[in-house]
This record gives structure tokens, sequence and C-alpha cells, in this order.
């Protein structure tokens, strides 16, 4: 079942998500999906916010994003982000254009 997963990074900005990205592309950018290197993700969008940086994406299923988190999340906590925990619930609908 697909899954939605949020993080909200409390007083960041656009450096860290750039940083995070840079990361976990190897330098290499996110233009397409398969440049993160774990298949299953279906959507994502970030974007600053009045508290600080979102990001919420739409997995294939709960498998893939634990996957994905075996990357990225060793580099939240090497950035000092180890503390932030996503929201995570199940997609009723998903519709893309």
């Amino acid at each position: 079942m697909a899954v939605i997963v949020s993080f909200t990074f409390p007083g960041a900005g656009q450096e860290l998500y750039d940083e995070v990205i840079a990361r976990v592309t190897g330098g290499k950018g996110f233009r397409r999906f398969a440049d993160l290197g774990n298949p299953g993700l279906l959507s994502h969008a970030a974007g600053p916010t009045e508290e600080g940086f979102q990001v919420t994406e739409v997995w294939e299923s709960a498998e893939a994003l634990e996957a994905h988190a075996k990357t990225f999340g060793p580099i939240l906590a090497d950035l000092g982000h180890a503390d932030v925990q996503p929201t995570i619930f199940p997609v009723h609908r998903f519709v893309v254009s």
C-alpha cells in the first residue's frame, strides 16, 4: 500500500534540503526519481514554511520508504537532524495528470 511521508525541519532552510539532496545523489542533483537510487518514489515536493522547511513525498509502499530511509537517515543525523520524525500515513487516493 502506498504511503505519504511528511518531514518538517524546524528552523531549517533550503540549504539543509540542498545538502541532503547533494549527499543522497552523490552530487548529481535531483531531476528525476531514479537520481535517488532507491525505487518506489511516486511524488516529491519541498519548500519553505514559516517554521522551517517541509518535504512531502508519496512512496509506493512503506518498505520502499524504509529502504530509502537507510540512505537519508544517516545523512540527516550527520547534519544534526536525527531527531526529526516524519508523519507517515496510508494513501487513500493518488491521482497524477
